[in-house]
């Protein structure tokens, strides 16, 4: 029988209030848990916000049947599952009711337990279906996002898996990454992937905002509300209403716009220069910074506050220099795109070009790498494909971990990705070779 710990919802249409009593009654008893409604018009009424996982329906009611309850319900394209039941059944109505699509047809008298085995296989049915849509759905997102966080390293692989768990969930967000790592995209994608995606993105850099203007950009103002206020306008907020709002850069607001954004965040309201009224918002909050918000509450640049109620859910975005082959992928990702827009053969990457490519340590981050690869597509010369850090930039860390991923890569492809004579050659521990695996951004393959 249903689930007592998480009942099956059945709604329960019939003009007759004996049957519905009864039926209540028993089904309650063997665990669903029963709405009624006496006909079909009150049923279509009631059917979005009700979320039933069966209706169980009577075929001859007045106004409008049990089966032309059926077929409305599949032209709205309500998924639950309909079971009629009719006291004057035959075999034509039967063949009808199942071309209509319901699920099954009983006649009067059934025996009880007959019907309640028939609404916990139909429940079945339908959360299964439920649970199919959804995997497809999530399967579509990610196959969507890989397209958009170009990569196959750990770091953009767990990168895509905390975006697609992130963008769902009704909460605002703090994104932290170095500059050019592709704050803003990730932004996009949370944004995209969420139940907002069909209303405004709105995207703020908060370095390019002169500290006099923060105001009026994000909240509005009325004509008159200062000097060269002539018309009202509307805020960015209250623009991104029902969307998402995209703030970056927070450390460059100065604090007090800070205390301005901490009290939207609070209270979802926010009120146009010059005027007393309050505009309730419905935005979603996505904050980034180019540092850990602590280290900038540390310092001064950020209030603590802000930090505190920010710090719900968060997304790290990695630097190019921990995705280790990630960089030969987004270099000819951006190169290719680079050629067909301007008409031209892709020039093929040698394996001279690759290894200046992996070799230099990126501090521009994707940015910088987007922007060497259009030079190459364009077969523009003097750019930073054509030269390599001086090793006196690098420190010792990063030249350890250079070392240690040549090694590494050399050791895995001379033999063909197996991981056990790399284990004893190295003489490694194989925990210690994941790990290594993992932060040196390499592969098996």
């Amino acid at each position: 029988m249903a689930s007592p710990e998480a009942p099956a919802r059945v709604l329960l249409v019939d003009d007759d209030p004996d049957v519905r009593s009864s039926l209540t009654q028993y089904l309650g008893l063997v665990g669903f848990a029963v709405e009624t409604v006496p006909d079909a018009l009150s049923a279509l009424a009631c059917l979005p916000a009700a979320h039933p996982d069966v209706v169980l329906a009577d075929v001859r009611m007045p106004r409008m049947t049990g089966l032309d309850l059926l077929t409305e319900i599949r032209r709205r394209g309500e998924t639950a599952p309909v079971v009629l039941l009719s006291g004057h059944g035959d075999v034509p109505m039967a063949v009808d009711a199942m071309r209509r699509g319901a699920f099954d047809f009983l006649t009067k008298p059934y025996i009880p337990e007959h019907l309640a085995a028939i609404l916990e296989r139909a429940v079945e049915v339908a959360r299964l279906s439920r649970r199919v849509e959804a995997l497809e759905t999530r399967l579509a997102a990610a196959e969507g996002l890989e397209r958009r966080i170009v990569g196959s390293s750990p770091a953009a692989e767990a990168l895509r898996a905390r975006i697609l768990t992130v963008a769902p969930l009704p909460v605002d967000v703090l994104i932290i990454g170095e500059t050019g790592t592709g704050k803003e995209l990730v932004a996009r994608a949370l944004h995209d992937f969420s139940a907002r995606r069909s209303r405004p993105f709105v995207a703020v850099n908060s370095a390019a905002m002169p500290a006099e203007m923060v105001e009026s950009e994000l909240f509005g103002h009325e004509a008159g509300a200062f000097t060269s206020a002539r018309d009202k306008r509307i805020g960015k907020f209250e623009h991104a209403q029902g969307g998402t709002v995209f703030l970056d850069e927070i450390e460059s607001m100065p604090l007090a716009a800070q205390a301005k954004i901490l009290r939207v965040l609070q209270e979802r309201t926010v009120e146009r220069l010059g005027s007393n009224r309050t505009i309730a918002l419905d935005v979603r909050i996505v904050v980034a910074a180019k540092r850990d918000l602590r280290d900038l509450v540390a310092t001064g640049a950020v209030r603590s506050d802000l930090y505190y109620r920010l710090a719900q859910a968060d997304v790290a975005v990695p630097p190019l220099r921990e995705r280790g082959d990630d960089v030969l992928l987004l270099f000819d990702h951006f190169a290719a795109a680079m050629a067909r827009q301007v008409g031209r053969p892709r020039p093929p990457l040698d394996q001279a070009t690759a290894a200046r490519l992996l070799a230099r340590d990126w501090p521009g981050n994707v940015r910088e790498l987007k922007a060497a690869a259009e030079r190459f597509a364009l077969g523009l010369e003097g750019g930073p494909v054509d030269r390599v850090d001086a090793a006196g930039t690098l420190s010792l860390a990063d030249r350890l971990a250079r070392f240690e991923r040549a090694v590494l890569a050399e050791a895995l492809d001379r033999h063909g990705g197996a991981v056990t004579p790399v284990l004893e050659e190295l003489d490694l521990p194989r925990r210690t070779f994941n790990e290594k695996m993992a932060r040196l951004g390499l592969r098996r393959e």
